[in-house]
């Protein structure tokens, strides 16, 4: 799949749309962070594109594409409900590593190190961007 598919299927132009994800987001992330937290390979690059997707320096397009990855993967609904053990966050895993392809280069390393604490203390770390 070229770059600019994977643009045209996550990122939404629509303001209000990414504002609406944006406070999905925030609101849910860190409960399905950790219901999935040991399930998930790569969950300290999961936690970096949170910080990364609501930092304001990141461009409005890598905010969409994540903010549009993340709700899907904090949704209840989606493709494979998530308690089909096995199958059930394969389409959730597709999705967001799909999305970092997409944004590859425009997570910092203060997006990671927030990760890794957020890890280490296993709470979100907002006051670390």
């Amino acid at each position: 799949m070229k770059k600019a598919q994977i643009d045209e299927i996550l990122y939404s132009s629509d303001d209000e749309k990414n504002s609406d994800r944006e406070q999905t987001v925030k609101d849910k992330f860190w409960v399905k962070f950790r219901a999935t937290a040991n399930r998930i390979p790569f969950m300290e690059d999961v936690a970096a594109s949170y910080y990364c997707a609501l930092d304001p320096e990141t461009p409005n397009k890598v905010r969409g594409i994540l903010l549009a990855a993340l709700a899907y993967f904090i949704l209840p609904l989606d493709a494979i409900p998530d308690f089909l053990v096995g199958f059930g966050l394969t389409d959730d895993l597709t999705v967001l590593t799909v999305a970092f392809t997409a944004i590859s280069g425009n997570i910092k390393d203060s997006h990671r190190i927030a990760a890794k604490k957020a890890l280490e203390a296993d709470l979100p770390a907002e006051s670390e961007l």
